[in-house]
């Protein structure tokens, strides 16, 4: 059994590839799915890709984890930002545009609400020892 944080029976970095996989197939949808095929609709795959990347190499680098989930925090925070300017300019934009929008809010909310609690949980066990 390990020791290590999870959520839901996945851990940060699994989260931070799956979340990522989900934002660069959206992208990848958007953008073929658009009247326009406007690269803006690709938005998502440009936030999911770094975030897949750093996952991947936060599992295959469990001694960099640490800074690499601090990065894919950073990353998430820059998500819900970004996102939220759909609530500024709702009226001009396409569902399409509103659905890219709220999908980069919610994984980015989520995936800093789960490393914060990652996070807080590895300060407990350090202060624990």
């Amino acid at each position: 059994m390990s020791d290590e944080f999870t959520v839901s029976g996945l851990t940060i970095p699994r989260i931070a590839i799956y979340e990522g996989a989900i934002l660069v197939l959206w992208g990848i949808a958007a953008y073929i799915i658009s009247d326009q095929s406007s690269i803006t609709a690709m938005i998502p795959s440009f936030m999911g890709a770094p975030l897949l990347v750093l996952g991947i190499l936060s599992e295959r680098m469990p001694n960099m984890r640490h800074h690499l989930m601090h990065a894919s925090m950073v990353l998430a925070l820059l998500m819900v930002l970004g996102g939220a300017r759909v609530f500024a300019d709702f009226s001009d934009m396409s569902n399409l545009a509103i659905s890219s929008h709220i999908i980069l809010i919610v994984l980015g909310i989520t995936f800093m609400v789960c490393g914060i609690m990652s996070f807080r949980a590895a300060r407990l066990a350090r202060e624990a020892e």
